[in-house]
């Protein structure tokens, strides 16, 4: 009875949220809603509230949504699967290997020695060296695995620059923090940098391209046209970052000199770079050449498996590495929550949605414009700080798209907005896994996210709604 009574406590979470899953079930159809749309928005429900509390692991979530479509909606096992993978999901997955490939190279002393040559030893300088670096390589790579491979960076200045009985929690919550945030921020500049991204662009294509319609090209966004729109949004907020945990933090000294040479000296004795090394940069720098010259013509994930594929084929990385450092679970979820997510636009959930909050704001006087898109950012932001970016970009942006035709407003207008408030997940320890990852390091606390994220929140939503306002036209949008 104990042991039953611990696992009910456990997994708490999981029973209340089938309960309401069970008492949405058997109310009434709300006027204007199928059936079937009733139950996508309840299997929705019922995931969100998993998501949040995970009572048990998120991939268990995403087999829930799986077996949820064909037992609930009815539909084909085969037709199911095959909606499962696409060119998004490819891309997520050869990203992660990518990923592998590369932190498997361990090059973060060089790089920790390039941001200080860079910068020099003035620790604002370093801090917005770190903020640009992490930021630049999480605008390509991906976030969590950027935060993996500049936390020892961060790890190595803090330590060099330590004096033995000395307190620095100010520099290293400075330097950790510039890491998270840089890139949290940076994830929207290409869609290589999150989940988020290859999803939106996913749902474009499946939502309004049309092969027969010349003009629907316009959704085919490509690796390119992504990044005019989202780089300068990220670039503008790193002054703004660092000028805000300097605010937030007093660093206790100014001056890393000291371990400025400490490094060098390190540096010095792993000696240059090796052919492994710099293969590996050639490779990358490859992929990303052909993100940007051939996604147009063959996709996004088939230029990420082409990269992974080159890392294997010249023995930079096995398969035993690629199998153990890519976390399957997350290709799995992301699949999963796209497939629900074109379920809720095909059984009319998203337009029903979308028509019942726009009712809601009319009165208000926001169902268009500047006020909508503010709606909008702001609730991908709160959604995005109880779940990770890819899964409020697949939860929501069926929804917000929807509300863009309904409002007579740019869907890719409102997909970026979607897309990019969703990096702005700043406020707790669990909002993204940089944030996770640097707070593993032992010198921040819970509340410094928290203070730090409050006043970056406000500076992010301004810069979007004006980049939204004056710069997106510019661009034809």
């Amino acid at each position: 009875m104990r042991s039953l009574a611990f696992f009910v406590l456990e997994r708490r979470w999981l029973f209340i949220a089938f309960a309401i899953g069970a008492l949405l079930y058997f109310l009434p159809t709300p006027e204007g809603l199928s059936r079937e749309g009733e139950l996508v928005l309840i299997m929705s429900v019922i995931s969100v509230i998993l998501f949040v509390t995970e009572p048990v692991p998120l991939p268990t979530v995403a087999l829930m949504m799986i077996v949820g479509q064909v037992l609930l909606l009815g539909k084909e096992p085969d037709q199911v699967a095959q909606s499962l993978m696409s060119d998004s999901v490819l891309f997520i997955m050869g990203s992660l290997m990518l990923a592998v490939a590369i932190v498997k190279q361990k090059l973060d002393k060089r790089i920790a020695y390039f941001i200080v040559r860079m910068t020099g030893p003035n620790i604002r300088n370093i801090a917005m060296g770190v903020a640009i670096i992490s930021g630049l390589l999480a605008s390509v790579i991906g976030e969590h695995t950027v935060a993996a491979m500049m936390l020892p960076v961060a790890l190595t200045l803090i330590s060099l620059a330590k004096k033995e009985g000395q307190s620095i929690r100010g520099v290293a919550a400075i330097l950790l923090l510039s890491i998270s945030y840089g890139c949290s921020i940076a994830g929207i500049g290409t869609p290589s940098g999150g989940a988020r991204n290859a999803i939106m662009i996913g749902y474009w294509r499946e939502f309004f391209f049309d092969p027969l319609d010349p003009e629907s090209r316009r959704f085919l966004v490509s690796y390119f046209r992504w990044a005019l729109f989202s780089y300068p949004v990220f670039l503008i907020q790193l002054p703004f970052l660092v000028f805000i945990l300097f605010r937030v933090f007093k660093p206790e000294t100014t001056d890393l000199s000291r371990a400025v040479v400490k490094l060098r000296h390190q540096i010095a004795d792993q000696g240059p770079m090796r052919r492994r090394d710099w293969l590996t940069v050639g490779i990358f720098a490859l992929t990303l050449s052909s993100w940007i010259s051939l996604s147009g013509h063959v996709g996004l994930g088939i230029v990420a498996l082409m990269g992974a594929i080159a890392f294997l084929v010249t023995g930079l990385v096995r398969w035993d590495d690629m199998n153990s450092g890519v976390n399957w679970g997350v290709v799995l979820l992301y699949a999963a929550a796209i497939s629900l997510g074109v379920e809720m636009r095909d059984s009319g959930a998203a337009e029903w949605v979308a028509t019942s909050v726009l009712g809601l704001l009319e009165p208000l006087g926001i169902e268009s414009g500047m006020p909508l898109w503010a709606v909008v950012g702001g609730m991908t932001a709160v959604i995005t700080n109880t779940m990770s970016n890819g899964a409020a970009v697949a939860v929501i942006g069926p929804v917000t798209l929807d509300m863009a035709v309904t409002a007579g407003e740019s869907p890719l207008r409102l997909g970026f907005i979607t897309a990019i408030a969703s990096s702005f997940a700043y406020f707790t320890v669990i909002a993204t896994p940089a944030c996770m990852i640097v707070y593993s390091s032992g010198y921040l606390k819970a509340g410094d996210f928290l203070r730090v994220g409050s006043r970056l929140i406000i500076v992010s939503m301004l810069v979007l709604m004006l980049a939204a306002m004056f710069y997106w036209p510019l661009l034809g949008l």
